[in-house]
């Protein structure tokens, strides 16, 4: 069975970071190890929400690891709250093995989430430099390219904006919810080592949700630990969330602060081990 550890916050209510990737990665036969960040009583699209700093933590509980000599096949941070997380990442990535994903979850819609600042942006740039893969929304990559925001590239402009990604120092780079045209949305990736560039997009449903792409980065790396090519995780974690939030709409009066994936996890599943 492989093993991965995420570095990420849990959230009590609210779908995202730990609440989705654990039981996503589970269900498709990944021993998934956590390493918590804070915890909050909800996401923070609530207002008024509760917080503990687990900062002072983490570092004892990577030292038990290497006490009881704990092996991982794969490394993936999600959201992180500062820079003194930012350097607890570096450290585990140092100090254990297995492939690195980093989500550099600090922006999205043209603006950075609020507490950060340009110098936590600057930090992120080297944890993504010692990734192997990393998984940045649009305005993600534009802050650690330190380009102005769009909304919309051309197939070209990807490549070239992937290519960049890759220049700062990772193996791979992907951008999440991309779009070549209005009625789609998918993703885009670019790998250094044999310059190659894939693309995948899907139906764009009519509305959006919190969370989504801490789905897609938990679903894509399990897909790629069972053994999934580049092109086919892209394709399966990019159906995967839009059949969360399709069977989301379908719910008279569903909630805004979450996807019904647990409905779609069987269809993950099926694929992941196709």
């Amino acid at each position: 069975m492989k093993k991965i550890v995420t570095m990420q916050d849990i959230s009590c209510v609210g779908k995202c970071s730990l609440t989705v990737a654990l039981p996503v990665l589970s269900s498709m036969g990944i021993e998934t190890a956590v390493l918590p960040t804070a915890v909050l009583s909800t996401h923070t699209m609530f207002s008024g929400f509760t917080f503990r700093d687990l900062t002072e933590d983490l570092l004892h509980i990577m030292d038990h690891w290497k006490q009881e000599r704990f092996h991982f096949d794969a490394l993936y941070t999600g959201y992180l709250g500062s820079i003194a997380q930012i350097d607890i990442a570096k450290r585990l990535f140092s100090e254990f093995d297995g492939l690195r994903l980093v989500d550099p979850c600090m922006a999205d819609n043209g603006k950075l989430y609020a507490g950060f600042t340009e110098d936590f942006v600057k930090e992120m740039r080297t944890l993504c430099a010692s990734a192997d893969i990393i998984v940045p929304n649009l305005t993600e990559a534009s802050l650690l390219l330190d380009l102005p925001y769009q909304e919309s590239y051309t197939e070209p402009e990807l490549r070239h904006l992937l290519k960049s990604l890759c220049d700062l120092g990772t193996k791979t780079a992907i951008l999440t919810g991309v779009s070549l045209s209005e009625d789609k949305l998918g993703a885009a990736a670019y790998e250094a080592s044999s310059d190659t560039f894939s693309i995948y997009e899907t139906i764009r449903e009519p509305e959006s949700f919190h969370g989504t792409g801490d789905l897609w980065a938990s679903a894509y790396l399990g897909l790629l630990l069972n053994g999934k090519s580049q092109e086919d995780a892209l394709e399966i974690a990019c159906e995967f969330i839009r059949n969360a939030i399709h069977l989301t709409l379908t719910e008279e009066n569903h909630n805004t602060y979450g996807v019904n994936f647990e409905e779609a996890l069987p269809g993950l599943m099926i694929a992941s081990r196709r």
